[in-house]
């Protein structure tokens, strides 16, 4: 019972970091629909400021902005036939982003992005087979960035932004597979986490190769999230625990892994062009998590999580046949970090594929409308999570999982 909260503390942190848990890549519409491609992609909008913060010197216009929003759906299934285990889940995110640049010289500029790319909730049935991991997680993060880009030479630029993120989360999971109170009620606890805040940067240069051929790279750093006197709520209790797992506060330090980006963009000709990015996040930062109690029955708690770096490959093509209007296609495919035996129904996906498709109108030569849809669909795989404790013993739990996701976005652009 010492472990009983170990698994539910680590849910809470992991499940919304980066791609081993529904890292949301959509923070642009136009680049979405390129298989959100970027790095090396310029003079589109202000969403380049969150691709590649070199890319704000190389915006056609004085004043850039760019903001929207994406519906995001989510899938997943789970079953396990051996012990007629099944359930599912279906539930919907919002994300959301807006991009400013001023153009302060003809070598200097500024910028600010605000966006949301880690935020997702998973609600199973309460109760449920594997409520013993999770019941249901709900985070909101939002990322604040401000920036900076000068060139160096007409066709090389650096920049630089800082990161500040501030977020919550609120999580709930049953204490173990069978305790029950006096009245048969399943044992449960809340965590309860607001004001979570860390920093970090980023940094990154575009070079202008020659009149078609574009190269970026972005380095985004580590960023440490803290949990410093989070909320423990234990509701259900049995008598016999009730004075041991009271009502409490806990710390606990999570790693959001650094990421690499490189990647060419190809102007074909006047109407088409081509993009490819490859991505890299140093996950196996991602080694123990480690939680500390304010109440004294509960030792400090370390906890496996073994993730592996892993890489996600894009591209895109767009075709813009007048300055009306363009049209956009692409694709990924992001490898899973999570390894097998830590497979967990808190971050319920394997590794991506995933299709984009998108269009902009613009209703004058300043401002544009931005559309874009993506699908993905991640391998099915049977996998189980081997790490949780009960009564001093390992308790595995798996099965076979089938996701899916698929988002409708709207975007606005407007240059002066």
């Amino acid at each position: 019972m010492k472990k009983i909260l170990s698994i539910s503390l680590l849910s809470l942190l992991a499940t919304n970091a980066f791609a081993g848990g529904y890292r949301i890549s959509m923070q642009g519409q136009r680049q979405l629909a390129m298989g959100h491609t970027g790095v090396a992609v310029i003079g589109q909008n202000a969403e380049s400021l969150f691709f590649n913060p070199a890319s704000g010197t190389f915006l056609k216009d004085k004043w850039s902005f760019s903001a929207g929003a994406t519906a995001l759906v989510s899938n997943v299934k789970f079953q396990n036939s051996l012990y007629n285990w099944s359930n599912s889940t279906t539930n919907m995110g919002t994300p959301f982003y807006f991009y400013g640049n001023y153009q302060a010289s003809d070598r200097f500029s500024v910028g600010l992005a605000v966006y949301t790319p880690y935020g997702s909730s998973v609600e199973w049935d309460t109760d449920w087979a594997g409520s013993h991991l999770v019941n249901n997680i709900d985070l909101q993060a939002i990322f604040v960035q401000p920036t900076i880009s000068y060139k160096i030479t007409d066709n090389i630029s650096v920049g630089a932004g800082l990161i500040y993120v501030n977020g919550g989360v609120t999580f709930n999971r049953n204490l173990s597979r069978s305790m029950v109170d006096e009245n048969g009620n399943r044992s449960d606890v809340t965590i309860d986490a607001a004001g979570v805040s860390a920093w970090g940067y980023n940094v990154g240069v575009t070079a202008r190769l020659d009149d078609h051929v574009t190269f970026g790279v972005n380095y985004r750093s580590q960023i440490d999230m803290k949990v410093e006197g989070g909320d423990a709520i234990f509701n259900d209790m049995p008598s016999f625990l009730g004075g041991t797992y009271t009502n409490g506060k806990f710390n606990a330090t999570m790693p959001l892994p650094a990421e690499l980006t490189i990647g060419f963009s190809y102007q074909i000709n006047q109407k088409w062009l081509a993009a490819v990015d490859y991505n890299y996040a140093f996950w196996k930062a991602y080694d123990n998590l480690v939680i500390e109690f304010d109440n004294p029955a509960i030792p400090t708690s370390v906890n496996p999580r073994n993730y592996k770096s892993s890489g996600t490959l894009r591209g895109g093509l767009q075709f813009a046949p007048s300055a009306k209007f363009s049209a956009r296609v692409g694709g990924y495919y992001d490898i899973s970090p999570v390894q097998d035996g830590y497979f967990a129904p808190e971050t319920p996906r394997n590794d991506a594929l995933a299709g984009t498709v998108g269009f902009t109108y613009q209703i004058t030569p300043k401002l544009g409308v931005d559309f874009a849809a993506s699908t993905l669909h991640f391998k099915e795989t049977k996998n189980s999570y081997d790490h949780y404790i009960e009564d001093g013993n390992h308790v595995s739990f798996g099965g076979d999982y089938r996701s899916s996701a698929y988002s409708l976005g709207l975007g606005l652009s407007y240059n002066f």
